[in-house]
């Protein structure tokens, strides 16, 4: 349901079916009723009588070299998109998939699903002062979809024929067929901005110039590379809209950068910054103690959520050629030993990704049966003779099984494809020996790989990791320049076009995609198409599973793990809401819903 700049921020749900709305609407669903009647005073997980003052400091990692998060090139600065752009609809955090008015007043389906019109709320005014008008949204979605974008966007809105404006406030977006979240993808996520921006230029050439959008906030100044700093707008158009009450309480919102994890963690305990997500168990076991802890100065906290856990693994490249072989791949995903993992590095925090839609009713399990079967038995004779009579069986070394007899499987599937221990390695028939090298971002990961490098090296497989800049690892996924990486894939409740980017043929050599594994498998294609346009609930479900089925058994990546609620340190001088949303990311809740405490 997410653009990969923009992933991991919305949770959808399919419903039993989409229905046309009669008549415009100020909020829309995908066929259920929306939570909240016409009207309504805020959303239930904010206070709507929070103070505003105040600032909110956060890290990033890395750096940073332009304003603009919607072209290919360059690293985009932390916030940019979040703080500084509206969108038609606005999404619930606490529904499944529901919207409500934002920059539109309100919107209208077509009874046949075929196009959707929004009227502008007369209110809307841009940064500069200028109104939202139909020609903006029309121009945005234009530009996105241009060759001068990130590329993402021309797979996600690919089903959108053209923008037209119908008169000076009223917008209708015409599909070329019937998608049945289509509507709610252009309403609630294209980002939309002002015809003014560009002002005659490409949006590629639009590198430092800062965006003229209309959401709350406008940057105060930035030092390249090394922070940058929003200012909220006292002047915010929709301050009192009640899709805004209670949100975006600090007037002052900065992101430092930091170049790794050691330095950020030491920066947090100095008090540079005010809230951190944790993402590493040894560092929330260990390191995140002493006196403030103690004291009280520092808060930890772990929130729960609903969110679908989706993927996370070591994704191998497959246009490489060490990893074309489907036999050297599950060898690989063998060596990697879990349960020695989580307890001697993870602390027993983690469970075992098991799908790509983990914690999740869209996992498959068991064998495909039913409907399911009904969707694979066409594509018998290209999937796996396995796929029909095993439940696919993510490597462990729970007893009765152990890493000798995983290894020993791994050394059986590697001779399969024609590799043979000889001079100290694992090597082909030309005498070339199997190696590849881990792309890193993070320098925490190195501790991982060592014990799964040694766990390979008994295969006679060579590995090495690195750890790199944030620029130069963005510019070498964008190019698929790599053999292995860390790589996650969220998983929405209700997944739809993004499956393009992530998994589709059409996107295994679209450069800037999230497709990092290279796959090109037809029958994924089907699959996927299968989940797009099934026609209620029970169809999606089916599909998912089967989709989800037949990425497993293709071992494109070493399942990796999740955690089922978010870990979060932050500076006590914080006010929280009471309520906590059910579908969210913890920084961008407390971006949005948190306010400094006088």
């Amino acid at each position: 349901m997410a653009i990969r700049t923009l992933i991991y921020s919305i949770v959808a749900l399919f419903c039993l079916h989409f229905s046309a709305q009669v008549a415009a609407a100020p909020a829309q669903a995908l066929g259920y009723k929306p939570k909240y009647s016409p009207g309504f005073d805020h959303f239930d997980y904010v206070n709507p009588t929070a103070p505003r003052g105040g600032g909110l400091t956060l890290p990033a990692l890395g750096n940073f070299d332009s304003l603009n998060p919607f072209v290919l090139k360059g690293v985009a600065a932390s916030g940019v998109s979040s703080l500084m752009f509206d969108t038609l609809m606005e999404a619930s955090l606490d529904e499944p998939f529901s919207q409500y008015g934002l920059l539109a007043e309100d919107a209208e389906l077509a009874a046949d699903g075929l196009s959707v019109t929004y009227r502008l709320n007369p209110a809307a005014r841009f940064a500069d002062g200028s109104p939202v008008l139909a020609e903006d949204v029309k121009f945005s979605f234009d530009t996105l979809m241009g060759e001068q974008a990130h590329p993402q966007y021309r797979f996600y809105y690919g089903d959108v024929k053209r923008a037209v404006v119908v008169d000076e406030r009223t917008v209708r977006f015409e599909f070329a067929k019937v998608n049945p979240e289509l509507h709610m993808i252009v309403g609630g996520q294209l980002p939309i901005f002002s015809r003014a921006w560009l002002a005659g230029k490409r949006l590629d050439q639009l590198i430092l110039e800062p965006p003229v959008a209309s959401g709350p906030y406008r940057i105060a100044h930035y030092d390249l590379g090394r922070s940058i700093v929003f200012e909220r707008r006292p002047e915010y158009w929709a301050n009192h809209l009640n899709t805004r009450r209670g949100m975006f309480n600090f007037d002052r919102i900065e992101f430092k950068y930091y170049r790794d994890g050691t330095a950020m963690l030491e920066a947090f305990k100095a008090g540079e910054y005010d809230f951190s997500y944790v993402l590493s168990s040894k560092q929330w076991a260990r390191d995140y103690l002493g006196e403030k802890f103690d004291s009280g100065a520092i808060r930890k906290a772990e929130f729960a959520h609903e969110n679908n856990a989706g993927m996370q693994g070591f994704v191998m490249n497959s246009r490489r050629e060490v990893f074309r072989d489907k036999r050297v791949r599950r060898a690989i995903i063998l060596a990697m030993d879990f349960r020695w993992t989580n307890h001697h590095l993870f602390y027993d925090q983690y469970a075992r990704c098991d799908s790509y839609y983990s914690n999740s009713e869209m996992a498959a399990t068991g064998i495909p049966q039913g409907d399911e079967l009904a969707l694979l038995a066409p594509y018998r004779d290209q999937l796996p003779a396995q796929l029909f009579t095993e439940p696919y069986w993510v490597p462990d070394t729970e007893p009765p099984h152990s890493l000798r007899d995983n290894l020993r499987q791994a050394l059986g599937l590697l001779q399969e494809a024609g590799w043979s221990y000889r001079d100290g390695a694992m090597r082909n028939a030309a005498g070339e020996p199997l190696t590849f090298q881990v792309m890193l971002v993070q320098k925490e990961f190195e501790r991982v790989f060592a014990p799964f490098a040694r766990n390979l090296a008994k295969l006679g497989i060579e590995v090495s990791y690195r750890t790199v800049d944030r620029s130069l690892f963005q510019r070498r996924l964008d190019t698929f320049d790599f053999d292995m990486i860390v790589d996650s894939f969220a998983a929405s409740q209700s997944p739809g076009n993004e499956l393009y980017m992530s998994f589709h043929s059409k996107s295994a050599q679209q450069e800037g995609s999230q497709n990092t594994a290279g796959i090109s498998d037809p029958v994924v294609d089907a699959m996927i198409d299968k989940v797009v346009f099934a026609p209620n609930r029970k169809a999606l479900v089916t599909a998912a599973r089967a989709l989800d089925r037949v990425l497993l058994w293709g071992e494109y990546l070493v399942p990796n793990w999740y955690v089922p609620f978010h870990r979060v340190a932050y500076w006590d001088r914080f006010g929280i809401p009471s309520t906590l949303p059910k579908y969210y990311g913890a920084q961008t809740w407390a971006v949005r819903t948190w306010w400094r405490r006088p």
